[in-house]
């Protein structure tokens, strides 16, 4: 008998950012995800930030002292980017660039015909707001 690897669902995304009050802002204030459980870890002088996405999903956002740069454009080889689904981009566009949140143009996805954009975290993470 063969055993199937079975994947439920993405249970965290985790970020790592350069600035942990700059960034916790950003996604408390700015995204308005909701704060699950926000912890210190002396040992690692690190802060570690679970967030709520709409009951589905959780990022956790971590700190360190010095964590290492790595590419962030969104053709950049590895983990491409995190794409946040929403009921009408222009509306979140408008929202976000209130907050002064600069985004990129809209784009038409050429396979779903749906419109999305992209903009950036406080570390340049490529984030994408994607129409439902």
């Amino acid at each position: 008998m063969s055993l199937q690897l079975k994947l439920n669902k993405i249970h965290h995304i985790a970020i790592i950012c350069s600035n942990y009050i700059t960034s916790k802002d950003f996604y408390t204030n700015v995204l308005e995800l909701e704060i699950i459980k926000e912890t210190f870890r002396t040992e690692r002088q690190s802060y570690k930030l679970d967030l709520k996405v709409n009951d589905q999903y959780q990022i956790e956002l971590f700190s360190f002292p010095n964590p290492t740069p790595r590419p962030s454009r969104p053709e950049a080889c590895g983990l491409r980017h995190l794409a946040f689904e929403v009921d009408d981009v222009s509306a979140a566009i408008s929202l976000l660039n209130k907050k002064g949140v600069q985004t990129e143009p809209v784009r038409t996805d050429e396979i779903t015909g749906k419109r999305f954009t992209f903009f950036a975290d406080p570390d340049g993470l490529p984030l994408e707001l994607y129409e439902k």
